[in-house]
C-alpha cells in the first residue's frame, strides 16, 4: 500500500469514527491528491483550528481560490461548523478531512470532477 493510500484510509477512518460521515472514497481521494505534498508533513497535514490566521488561509486559499466561492461570512461559518463536527477538542484535524467536509457542505464536488 502506498503512503498516500495509507493516509486516505486514515482520513476515511476519521470521517467515519470522529465525524460520523460515510465518505465518498473517490471524492476523498481527489481532495487528498489536491492537497499535494502538504499531506506528507506533520505540520501542514493538519489544520490548526485555534489559529485565526490558519482559518483565514483555509477560507482564502481553499474556499475562494480552489472552490471559487465569493467572500462572505458564510465561509467562516462553514469552517467553524466543520471544526465543530470534527470536534474542537480533537487534536489532529487533518486537512483533507476538513476540505472534504467543506466540499460536501457547499456541494462543490464538481471542482474535483
Amino acid at each position: 500500500m502506498s503512503k498516500r493510500a495509507e493516509l486516505i484510509a486514515k482520513y476515511a477512518e476519521d470521517l467515519k469514527s470522529k465525524c460520523k460521515i460515510t465518505p465518498d472514497m473517490a471524492l476523498l481521494e481527489k481532495v487528498t491528491i489536491g492537497c499535494g505534498p502538504a499531506i506528507y508533513s506533520a505540520d501542514s497535514e493538519t489544520v490548526a483550528a485555534s489559529d485565526k490566521e490558519e482559518l483565514e488561509r483555509v477560507k482564502t486559499n481553499f474556499l475562494m481560490k480552489k472552490l471559487g466561492l465569493p467572500d462572505s461570512p458564510k465561509l467562516m461559518e462553514a469552517i467553524n461548523a466543520v471544526i465543530d463536527t470534527y470536534g474542537r477538542s480533537e487534536r489532529n484535524k487533518y486537512r483533507p478531512v476538513v476540505y472534504y467536509m467543506l466540499v460536501k457542505h457547499f456541494g462543490k464536488e464538481k471542482a474535483y470532477a
